[in-house]
C-alpha cells in the first residue's frame, strides 16, 4: 500500500487537478475572445471598411480600457470576493465579444474593443494573486505554467476553430466572422458559469481540502510572506508605497518588452502566414498554430527548471534573447522561414511569464504584492496597444512588418539588459521537489 502524502503535498496537488486546470481554460478563452480579430481582419476589412491602421488601433485599444480598469476591478475582487468576480469577468467578456457580431464600421468597432477592455480588466492578476494566496512559491512556476498554457492552447486552436467558422458565411444570414465571434463569445459564457461552481475565495472555504491540509498550506503560505517582509527594511510598508518602488518599475518594463512580442505575433501572424504561397483561411489558421504548439513545450520544461533551481533569472534572460534571436531573424527570412524563426521567439517568450511572475511574488513586500501584480500588468499591457497599433501603421507605410519584427528584437534585448539589475530575492533556500501530478 502506497504512503499517505504529507498534507501540504496532498493540498497542492488537490490544487493542481482542481483550480489549476479551470483557471487554464478561462486563460484560453481570454485569449481567444481577445484575438480572434486576427483571422478576420481581411473580412472586416471586405465588410465594414477597417483598414490596418483602423485595424491595428481597435486591436490595441482594447489595452487602454484594459490599463485603465485593471486596478478598480481588483479592488472589487477584495470586497465581492475572487469566486464572484473571476466568474463574472468571463461572462462579461464573453458577451461582449459575442457582440461584435453587431459591429457596423470603425466606430463600432472601436466601441466593442474597449468594452471587451473593461470587461477582461482584472482577470490576470486576480489569478496570479489568487495562486500567491493557495500555493507556496516553490510550486507557482507549474501553477503559472499550467494555467497559462490556456493562452497558448488559444493561439494554437484559435486558427483550427476559427478558420471553419469563416467558412459560414451566409449560414442564417450571418458573415462567417460574425458566426466566429458569436461561437468564441458564448464558450466564455458558459465557462464563467462553471466557474461560480467551482472556486472558492479562501482556503479556509474549500470543503475539498482536510482540515490538516488546510493548515499546512496556510502556515507555509503565511511563513514564506514572513520571510519576503524580513528582507525589507522598514518590516511593514503601506499599499502606495508600491508606486515609488524601483522593483516594480523595473519588473514593468520588462513585462512591457514582454508583451509587445505577445500581441504583435498574434495579431500579425496570422497576417505574416498569408505570405506563404498557396495558403487560405483554413491553412492560415493552422500554420499559424506552429509557433504557439512548439511554445507549450518550451514553457512547460523552463517552469519545471526555474521551480527544482530557483534560478529563475538566468533563464528568463535566455528567454528575451531567444525573442531576440527570432524576431530579428525571422523580419529578414523569406515566409516560411520567417515562420520557423517566429517559432523560436514564441518558444523564449511565451516561456516567460511562469518565470517572471514568481520572481515578482518574493520580491515585493506582501503587503504591496497584490497592488504590485495590479500595476505591473496594467502598465505593461499598454504594449499590447502599441504593437498591434505600430504594426498596423508600419505596414500601410511600408508594406512589411520588417521593421515592426526588428523593432520588437531590440526590444527583447533590452529587457534582457533590465534582466540583469533584478534582485536575487526569486531564489529559495532549498528547490521544492516535484509533487504536483503529471500534466494531461
Amino acid at each position: 500500500m502506497p504512503p499517505t502524502p504529507a498534507p501540504l503535498d496532498s493540498a497542492v496537488a488537490k490544487i493542481f487537478r482542481r483550480i489549476v486546470p479551470i483557471f487554464a481554460v478561462m486563460m484560453l478563452c481570454n485569449q481567444l475572445n481577445r484575438s480572434n480579430i486576427g483571422y478576420a481582419q481581411e473580412h472586416l476589412a471586405a465588410d465594414l471598411g477597417i483598414g490596418a491602421a483602423a485595424y491595428g488601433f481597435g486591436a490595441g485599444l482594447f489595452f487602454l480600457a484594459y490599463t485603465a480598469f485593471e486596478l478598480p476591478s481588483n479592488a472589487l475582487m477584495d470586497r465581492f470576493g475572487a469566486r464572484l468576480w473571476l466568474s463574472r469577468i468571463c461572462v462579461s467578456w464573453g458577451l461582449v465579444s459575442a457582440a461584435m457580431l453587431f459591429a457596423q464600421g470603425p466606430l463600432s468597432f472601436y466601441a466593442l474593443r474597449f468594452l471587451l477592455g473593461v470587461a477582461e480588466a482584472g482577470f490576470v492578476p486576480a489569478v496570479l494573486y489568487y495562486l500567491t494566496q493557495w500555493l507556496p512559491n516553490s510550486h507557482r512556476g507549474r501553477a503559472n505554467a499550467r494555467y497559462a498554457v490556456g493562452a497558448l492552447l488559444a493561439f494554437s486552436l484559435a486558427g483550427p476553430m476559427s478558420g471553419p467558422l469563416l467558412s459560414l458565411s451566409g449560414v442564417l444570414g450571418l458573415r462567417g466572422w460574425q458566426w466566429m465571434f458569436l461561437v468564441e463569445g458564448l464558450l466564455s459564457v458558459a465557462i464563467g458559469v462553471f466557474a461560480w461552481f467551482r472556486l472558492d475565495s479562501r482556503i479556509a472555504d474549500a470543503r475539498w481540502l482536510t482540515e490538516d491540509e488546510k493548515t499546512a498550506l496556510t502556515t507555509t503560505i503565511e511563513s514564506e510572506a514572513a520571510a519576503v517582509a524580513a528582507r525589507h527594511d522598514d518590516g511593514r510598508r503601506g499599499w502606495w508605497s508600491v508606486l515609488r518602488d524601483p522593483a516594480v518599475l523595473l519588473c514593468t518594463f520588462i513585462y512591457f518588452a514582454v508583451q509587445m512580442s505577445i500581441y504583435a505575433n498574434t495579431f500579425w501572424l496570422p497576417s505574416i502566414v498569408r505570405g506563404i504561397d498557396g495558403t487560405d483561411d483554413v491553412t492560415v489558421g493552422l500554420l499559424s498554430s506552429l509557433p504557439w504548439v512548439c511554445a507549450i513545450v518550451a514553457m512547460f520544461a523552463l517552469a519545471r527548471v526555474g521551480d527544482r533551481t530557483g534560478r529563475r533569472r538566468v533563464l528568463l534572460i535566455g528567454c528575451l534573447l531567444a525573442a531576440t534571436a527570432g524576431s530579428f531573424a525571422a523580419a529578414l527570412a523569406p515566409p516560411v522561414l520567417a515562420l520557423v524563426m517566429l517559432c523560436v521567439a514564441a518558444m523564449g517568450i511565451k516561456s516567460i511569464s511562469p518565470l517572471f511572475w514568481p520572481i515578482v511574488q518574493r520580491t515585493l513586500h506582501p503587503v504591496t504584492v497584490g497592488l504590485g501584480i495590479a500595476l505591473i500588468n496594467a502598465l505593461a499591457n499598454l504594449g499590447g496597444f502599441l504593437a498591434p497599433f505600430g504594426f498596423g501603421i508600419v505596414q500601410q507605410l511600408t508594406g512589411s512588418t520588417r521593421w515592426g519584427l526588428i523593432g520588437l528584437a531590440l526590444l527583447s534585448l533590452l529587457a534582457a539588459g533590465g534582466c540583469l539589475l533584478l534582485r536575487e530575492g526569486e531564489r529559495s533556500a532549498e528547490p521544492a521537489p516535484d509533487t504536483t501530478p503529471a500534466a494531461h
